[in-house]
């Protein structure tokens, strides 16, 4: 991982490694961080990965004990504020367009139901295209649950709060994402669940570029709560299933 002019400072490299096995959960949660054991790893010396490690703790995918730096593991109360925040940031990028649909300014209140829907400008539609005609092929040809397909899925959801126009709504998409994916990465969804994701998303940006807004996000809040009961249920019934393992030996 030596560092060269022109090239990815060490420091990110070693950051961005790290936020990757954290998602992947190659760094086992109840073991400590430490910064020697990490260098050895990623073969680098303790610097970057002490700045690293506090970019990490920064974003909130680490968390500090008495005794040092460990991954972040969310109760089941954290995974459903996560949520939370994920349908208010989602929900503000359609509201967004729903504000310049009618020319008012983006603090005012949406559109009401019962204006006729049009086509919103500005608006990224080809980046929604891209994703409608991704989730259609998925649709057709349904993939082996994976590390991808979550990211496919994540990568959704934030091309649309990019497509309305803030990156600042995308980058904190993004954090709340980091956050809960090792969660998600350990709990792949069914082939049922797949399909109910691919249409969704297919719904979702279809009506957006009907310009069917109001619609676009009744669709996009019953989604994230469908996801939301989802990953809350299969925490509890996971915690349930942990305790029942302490009452019982072989």
């Amino acid at each position: 991982m030596n560092a060269r002019r022109g090239r990815i400072p060490l420091s990110e490299r070693v950051y961005r490694a790290l936020q990757r096995d954290l998602a992947a959960g190659v760094l086992v949660p109840t073991e400590r961080l430490g910064e020697e054991r990490l260098a050895e790893t990623y073969g680098v010396s303790r610097t970057p990965v002490r700045e690293a490690l506090a970019r990490l703790l920064s974003d909130g995918l680490l968390e500090r004990h008495t005794d040092g730096l460990y991954p972040y593991r969310p109760r089941v109360d954290d995974l459903g504020d996560l949520y939370e925040l994920r349908i208010v940031l989602e929900a503000r990028g359609i509201q967004r367009l729903q504000s310049t649909a009618t020319g008012l300014p983006e603090i005012v209140a949406p559109v009401s139901r019962a204006e006729t829907p049009r086509p919103v400008e500005p608006f990224d539609t080809a980046a929604v295209r891209r994703e409608l005609e991704f989730w259609r092929r998925l649709r057709e040809h349904p993939p082996e649950p994976d590390a991808e397909l979550i990211s496919a899925d994540e990568r959704f959801h934030t091309t649309l709060l990019l497509a309305a126009g803030n990156s600042a709504l995308a980058d904190a998409l993004s954090t709340v994402q980091a956050r809960v994916r090792p969660v998600r990465s350990l709990d792949m969804p069914t082939p049922g669940r797949i399909a109910a994701m691919a249409e969704d998303h297919i719904a979702i940006a279809e009506h957006l570029l009907a310009g069917d807004l109001e619609t676009a996000l009744r669709a996009l809040l019953a989604h994230l709560a469908s996801s939301r009961a989802h990953v809350l249920t299969r925490a509890r019934r996971a915690l349930e299933l942990t305790r029942l393992a302490r009452a019982v030996r072989e």
